[in-house]
């Protein structure tokens, strides 16, 4: 329950905005791994591996605000945790800004080391992802 309790408060980080904030609850050596060629990669010109607390807190801070730039709705689904592993099962949608709507289903696999996040991997249907940002037209990135 601990781990469960410890990645819910890496959620609450994010959303305050708060860089050092956010950095508290992640560990120096943190990870983040989307899928390959993402629409959110894409659109934005950035990795979809990201290492360390600082690529983490330039992407939720700078990066992410460019195409979601009126926030993002998180809808939960559920949360199951085992060990020191909690899955987070949820939908999110928000308005793009190239003015698309998107709502997307997401998994995210937090590996908690103590009350610290080391580890997030990041699935959903890239396909759909990819056709809510950017139609059918080609991919360009946002400004």
């Amino acid at each position: 329950m601990q781990s469960k309790e410890a990645a819910l408060a890496v959620w609450r980080a994010f959303a305050t905005r708060d860089a050092e904030r956010i950095r508290s609850v992640l560990t120096e050596d943190v990870e983040w791994r989307a899928p390959r060629n993402n629409a959110t990669a894409i659109a934005l010109g950035v990795t979809d591996h990201m290492v360390g607390a600082d690529a983490i807190v330039r992407f939720i801070l700078g990066d992410y605000p460019r195409l979601f730039c009126n926030g993002m709705r998180v809808e939960p689904i559920s949360v199951t945790a085992e060990g020191e592993r909690v899955v987070f099962e949820q939908r999110q949608s928000a308005k793009l800004a190239n003015g698309r709507e998107y709502a997307l289903d997401y998994i995210f696999i937090f590996e908690m080391k103590g009350t610290r996040v080391q580890r997030i991997r990041e699935y959903m249907d890239t396909k759909s992802g990819h056709e809510q940002v950017f139609g059918r037209a080609p991919a360009e990135q946002i400004a």
